[in-house]
Formats: C-alpha cells, sequence, structure tokens
C-alpha cells in the first residue's frame, strides 16, 4: 500500500516544530519513530497534507538528571532506555517495558514520546482502507457505528503500549510545548479512556519531555505482557508493578494495567491491597483480582475478552511474585 502525497517538513528546534504546528494544525501528523505512523498512513487511516519529522530536534533527545527528577527526551529511543544503566538500576519497571516493545529492530527506531502517545488499536480500524469500507468504517475513522459495542456511542479501540504502565507507577509526568509555551502534565492525567480522542493534547502540541521523580528511584519493578508471538506484537495485556519494601513488608504499591480499556491507568486500590501486608502467593492473587476488576476488553483484538481479562489476573500475580525474593 503506497502513501498518499504530503508535505515532508523538518524543524531542527521545538520552536520551530511549534510554529509548524499552528501554522497546520489538523492536517499535520508528527512522525518520530514512525513505526506507528508510516504503516497507519499506508491504510489510509491518515491521509495528512504535512509529516512533520522531529527527529532533528536534538534537545528531545537524552537523558539527564534534573534537581528532583530524571528528565528523558521524548525522542530517546526505546532502546537506549531499556540499555540505560541508570534506569536500569533505578527504574527497572520501565527498563523492562521498554525492552518488551516490538523487536529490536522497531525498538531502536521508536520513541518514548511516540510510545506514550501510541493510537488506540481495534481488529475494525486497523485495516486497508478497501477493508474498512466495505465494514462501513466505524466510529474511530469515518464512520458512526462501534462494531465491538454496537449501539453504542463510545469508541472501545484498545491503548497498546507498553512504557505508559511503567511510568504510571513511577509517577511520571509529561512536558508538551504548544503556541502557549511549556505545560507539565501528570501522566495519569493525560488519558481520556476514550478509543477515538485518547489523550488530551491539541492538534498544535507535541510531548517533549519526560519527568521521573526521583522519590520513585529504587523502587521494585515488573512488567509482563500477553501476546501471540514473543516478538512484534503488541500486549493483548499489559501488568506493571512498583513497591519498596520496609520491615519485609510492601510499601508505596502501585499497580498499572495497559491493553484491556481505551487508556493505561492505575489500579485504584492496589496500593491499598498491598501496603503494609508481607507478599505472598495469596496477596498476589488478591491484588491480580483488583486488576481484573477494572479491566474492560472487548473484541478489539484477536484473543477472547474472557482470557485477556483472566491473564491480568495471572500477568500481576507472576509480576509481584517475581520481586518477592528481590
Amino acid at each position: 500500500m503506497s502513501l498518499a502525497d504530503f508535505q515532508y517538513l523538518r524543524p531542527r528546534t521545538i520552536e520551530e516544530a511549534v510554529g509548524y504546528l499552528a501554522r497546520h494544525s489538523g492536517d499535520l501528523e508528527i512522525l518520530a519513530g514512525g513505526t506507528d505512523l508510516i504503516p497507519s498512513m499506508r491504510q489510509r487511516l491518515f491521509t495528512p497534507g504535512y509529516v512533520m519529522d522531529i527527529r532533528g530536534i536534538a534537545e528531545m533527545r537524552g537523558i539527564h538528571e534534573d534537581f528532583d527528577s530524571t528528565v528523558i527526551g521524548a525522542l530517546t529511543s526505546l532502546t537506549g532506555i531499556e540499555r540505560n544503566h541508570q534506569l536500569r538500576r533505578d527504574y527497572p519497571v520501565l527498563a523492562e517495558a521498554a525492552a518488551a516493545v516490538a523487536s529490536p529492530i522497531l525498538r531502536n527506531m521508536g520513541t518514548l514520546g511516540g510510545n506514550i502517545c501510541l493510537d488506540t488499536r481495534c481488529l475494525w480500524y486497523n485495516q486497508s482502507l478497501t477493508w474498512r469500507q466495505s465494514c462501513g468504517f466505524c466510529i474511530k475513522k469515518d464512520g458512526d457505528l462501534c462494531h465491538v459495542a454496537p449501539g453504542g456511542t463510545k469508541c472501545w479501540a484498545a491503548f497498546s503500549a507498553d512504557t505508559p504502565p511503567a511510568l504510571l507507577c513511577l509517577g511520571a509526568s509529561i512536558e508538551i510545548a504548544g503556541p502557549k509555551g511549556l505545560r507539565r502534565v501528570a501522566l495519569k492525567n493525560f488519558y481520556t479512556n476514550e478509543g477515538d480522542a485518547r489523550m488530551k493534547l491539541e492538534k498544535n502540541e507535541l510531548v517533549t519531555r519526560v519527568f521521573l521523580p526521583r522519590s520513585a528511584a529504587g523502587h521494585r519493578g515488573a512488567y509482563r505482557k500477553l501476546r501471540v508471538r514473543g516478538a512484534i506484537d503488541y500486549p493483548l495485556a499489559g501488568v506493571a508493578v512498583t513497591f519498596r519494601t520496609h520491615n519485609g513488608h510492601v510499601d508505596e504499591a502501585q499497580v498499572a494495567i495497559t491493553a484491556v480499556n481505551p487508556a493505561p491507568f492505575l489500579v485504584p486500590d492496589a496500593h491499598k491491597l498491598l501496603n503494609g501486608n508481607h507478599l505472598d502467593e495469596s496477596l498476589a492473587a488478591i491484588a491480580g483480582d483488583a486488576a481484573a476488576n477494572v479491566s474492560k476488553p472487548l473484541t478489539t483484538s484477536a484473543l477472547t475478552p474472557e482470557y485477556r481479562r483472566e491473564m491480568v489476573k495471572v500477568l500481576t500475580k507472576r509480576a509481584l511474585l517475581s520481586l518477592a525474593s528481590q
């Protein structure tokens, strides 16, 4: 499938990029790694008049320490995060989640910012134009019907990125640049839980940096992922967990899920269930039940919703128990 015609833009600074976004708002797509955008453009999910390649913006790359945070540029590759010694030591859940994305070649190209802003996915959406046209399109693109939940007005396309649940567990925030300057948003407030309008990002804005609080450094962490193939595939369910231990008991625990809802999010009661208790198989199973209870997978992927929901329990339990002996 060939790409539609577009004009190619290549800014060298954030200010220049914001200028292009303001000038061509609504008719421009941002290219970082391109691992998701280019296939979607080939499927005619996006037909922008302009494609802005931001890979030349040096200030959006790299990892460094701020006074109270570890700062990661949005253009930092997933491979760079996976292999960074400091992140592996201080924020192991993020390094593990980055290592779980797709394949080595795609991680070399894919960026943290792109993974945070990944488009939601659905069997009825991620198809060729001809295929979608034969089905009358869907509520996410060109139609008014959700084939997953007929009769409803909500898009249930699933958010299927690996790093956001890890970032949520760490209490990460993001920096967004726009015509009005820079603003900083807690990642937990960035997503909408709507499949067709997944994030609170204006058409004239872009994500520039990610901040990991130093208070989360040193937390034990693990990420577990369900997929059909051991490489390349998006998660069909994903669970990230982090916690500290104090006198042999769990403290500051967080559990976050992805790929089973239109947004990644923290499991609301996980910290109440885990904190102050000794982590054993029974407690891990209880936390798994809590995660499954807020999972709402529908027929957006190749595996059944029932199986994916059950696997949220299993993955949560496995992730927690993998850290119990550390």
